[in-house]
C-alpha cells in the first residue's frame, strides 16, 4: 500500500507541475486542439480518443462508487474535466479513509459489511 500511496503523489506531483507548464505556455484552450487531434485521425488523435474513454470510464467508476448520489454527480463531474489530477488525489483520499481497505476504496456503498 506504500508503493501505491508514494506512485500516486509522485504522479500526481509530476502531473500537475506539467499541467502548470503548459497552460503556461499553451493557456487554457485545449479544445480545439484535443478534438482537433482526434478528427486528423492520425496517432495523437487516436491517443486522445483513448484518454477520452478513460475519462469516461473514471467518471463512471466514481459516480457508481458514490450510488449516482449528488456527491456521486459531482465526484463524477471532477473525474471527467480534471482527470489524473483528480482520480489521483481522490484515490490518495479514499486509501486514508478506508484505511487501505481497496475493497472499500474500489467499491464504496457497495463492500460488504
Amino acid at each position: 500500500m506504500t508503493a501505491l500511496r508514494l506512485y500516486l503523489i509522485l504522479a500526481w506531483t509530476a502531473l500537475i507541475a506539467f499541467t502548470a507548464f503548459v497552460i503556461g505556455r499553451d493557456g487554457l484552450n485545449l479544445l480545439p486542439v484535443f478534438f482537433g487531434a482526434i478528427a486528423d485521425g492520425h496517432w495523437p488523435g487516436q491517443f486522445n480518443a483513448d484518454f477520452l474513454t478513460m475519462l469516461a470510464l473514471s467518471a463512471l467508476w466514481t459516480g457508481w462508487r458514490n450510488g449516482w448520489n449528488a456527491a456521486g454527480w459531482a465526484l463524477a463531474t471532477c473525474a471527467f474535466f480534471l482527470g489524473g489530477a483528480f482520480l489521483m488525489a481522490y484515490l490518495l483520499v479514499l486509501l486514508h479513509l478506508e484505511k487501505g481497505d481497496l475493497r472499500r476504496v474500489l467499491l464504496g456503498r457497495r463492500a460488504p459489511g
